[in-house]
């Protein structure tokens, strides 16, 4: 059965933005849309494994530093060139004003 891990407060996450989150030796990407919704994707780039926190949030698209590669940080999708890899989804919830991913 998969967990619920606390990742950050609501406040640690500013609106269209995305925080690393690191658990159990993994690194997660924490996302607040401008609708107030979060989302949770693994932390790194599926083409250069770099980390995502460091990339840019526009929409609901998160674009890696490195090689500009682009996805989808409510579905996962990779959205072309040069990342052909979807990136791993991890359901959330917030619950008295903490986010939690669910690991597992």
């Amino acid at each position: 059965m998969a967990d619920w891990v606390e990742a950050c407060g609501i406040d640690d996450v500013e609106e269209e933005d995305v925080i690393r989150f690191d658990h159990g030796g993994r690194s997660f990407a924490i996302y607040r849309s401008p609708d107030d919704e979060f989302f949770a994707t693994d932390g790194f780039c599926t083409h250069e494994k770099t980390h995502l926190a460091d990339g840019l949030v526009m929409d609901d698209i998160i674009e890696c530093p490195k090689h500009n590669g682009r996805f989808n940080y409510k579905t996962g999708a990779a959205k072309g060139a040069p990342v052909c890899v979807n990136l791993a989804t991890y359901p959330v919830k917030v619950e008295a004003g903490k986010v939690m991913i669910q690991i597992g």
